[in-house]
């Protein structure tokens, strides 16, 4: 019902930027929390950074001043603007989104989109 496809990865030299974005389509109300993670090989996946549907934004401790999430509410999408890349950075970046389905009876349902890879070499 509800598909949520990321865009942008790709492989990119340290200190070098990219831009992750991702698209909500289906039928739904609305979309309330929306956010970019993580996952590197051996590791579990992580939260990179979140944002409200009325724009506040949350960010891991790694990301916070590299990382700039942002939406558009209009058109479903939230992307993940990541400058000043590391090696560490590598991993599959995953879209998630909490969608509100309807109003009457409330039926709210957590979307994942099938990931982006992201490969920062040194």
């Amino acid at each position: 019902q509800v598909h949520l496809v990321e865009s942008g990865g790709g492989l990119v030299q340290a200190g070098g930027s990219l831009r992750l974005s991702c698209a909500a389509s289906g039928i739904f109300f609305s979309i309330n929390d929306m956010g970019w993670y993580r996952q590197a090989p051996g590791k579990q996946r992580e939260l990179v950074a979140t944002i409200t549907s009325a724009g506040f934004t949350n960010y891991a401790d790694s990301a916070k001043g590299r990382f700039t999430i942002s939406r558009d509410n209009a058109k479903n999408t939230v992307s993940l603007q990541m400058n000043s890349l590391k090696p560490e950075d590598t991993a599959d970046y995953y879209c998630n989104a909490e969608v509100k389905l309807s109003l009457s009876p409330r039926v709210v349902t957590n979307y994942w989109g099938p990931g982006t890879q992201v490969t920062v070499s040194s």
